[in-house]
């Protein structure tokens, strides 16, 4: 059986016990970040590649997560020739699609297996403050409106999606802890590690972004469509951000417009552990990115089974 171990820090100084909860920075560095989301490359040392080694699974339950999630399947139904599935690429005909519940609210997701993973198709929308205590505040809907949370998802910052604790920095998970965070129970937070498997599963970084991206909903750029074709059913969406600075971009009707998806993984480029990585499509390319980012942004949350 899979499972979770969660991380805590006691007291000031930063001595990691490896017993409670995934803790995370607190979201008060003003730091700006390394990553500009304007770039068009990807920003980590060597130490830092993103690789799909195993990870360690780890974990407990988070507040306000007693029940398990409900998940139903169907198979999902793309065609495409097998012969023209180039190795390592999941064939999209494969992809098994269904749904999940979240017990904490209600509220129903569609589903993708690809290859050996199973994704949630739309981003979070979860939102209780009370059994959440790390949430309040720290999570929004684009531009404060309600409308745009049913049709995005939530914004988080890093640490919101990490249910971590704010008064304490965390030690670098490094793709070595699977944390559930804000996902419901028997979901977690995808590693970078996670997060290559998908690049790779869909063909690669090259064309990961236009593979992911939904087959409607983006503005067109230079006269190119930014939709994508969705070949996977994962049907990313252009939710924005909101930044560091508190002001919202990049969503919708935007002339740049992108998904923005928090990686469980910190940066320790600067040896303080206040930013983490991000996996990125856009209406302007057909490539998925990766960046790092100030835990202050907010962004969207994909979860992944565990």
């Amino acid at each position: 059986m899979k499972q979770k171990q969660r991380i805590a820090l006691f007291g000031i100084v930063a001595v990691a016990l490896i017993f409670a909860a995934c803790d995370g920075d607190s979201g008060n560095n003003s730091t700006e970040p390394e990553g500009d989301s304007s770039s068009s490359t990807g920003i980590y040392s060597s130490s830092e590649q993103i690789n799909s080694s195993s990870v360690v699974r780890s974990s407990s339950s988070s507040a306000g997560a007693s029940s398990s999630s409900v998940v139903t399947s169907s198979s999902g139904a793309k065609a495409q020739s097998s012969s023209s599935v180039t190795a390592g690429v999941v064939d999209p005909s494969t992809v098994v699609s269904g749904t999940m519940t979240d017990p904490r609210d209600g509220r129903t997701y569609r589903t993708v297996k690809i290859g050996t993973q199973t994704w949630m198709a739309q981003n979070l929308n979860y939102a209780d403050s009370a059994a959440m205590t790390n949430l309040a505040g720290n999570s929004w809907c684009y531009r404060d409106s309600v409308a745009n949370c049913a049709k995005y998802g939530r914004l988080y910052t890093w640490t919101a999606a990490m249910d971590a604790n704010p008064y304490y920095k965390n030690t670098n998970l490094n793709d070595t802890i699977l944390c559930q965070g804000v996902c419901p129970k028997g979901w977690h937070i995808p590693n970078n590690g996670e997060w290559k498997i998908l690049e790779t599963s869909v063909g690669g970084s090259d064309t990961a972004g236009v593979k992911l991206k939904s087959s409607s909903g983006w503005n067109d750029y230079n006269g190119v469509s930014g939709n994508g074709t969705d070949d996977y059913g994962f049907s990313a969406l252009p939710a924005g951000y909101r930044s560091a600075s508190d002001f919202f971009d990049h969503a919708g009707d935007d002339l740049y417009s992108g998904a923005y998806f928090w990686s469980a993984t910190e940066s320790s480029l600067d040896h303080i552990y206040n930013k983490a990585f991000s996996a990125q499509v856009s209406n302007t390319s057909t490539s998925m990115r990766w960046l790092i980012y100030n835990k202050r942004y907010a962004f969207s949350v994909r979860c992944v089974e565990d």
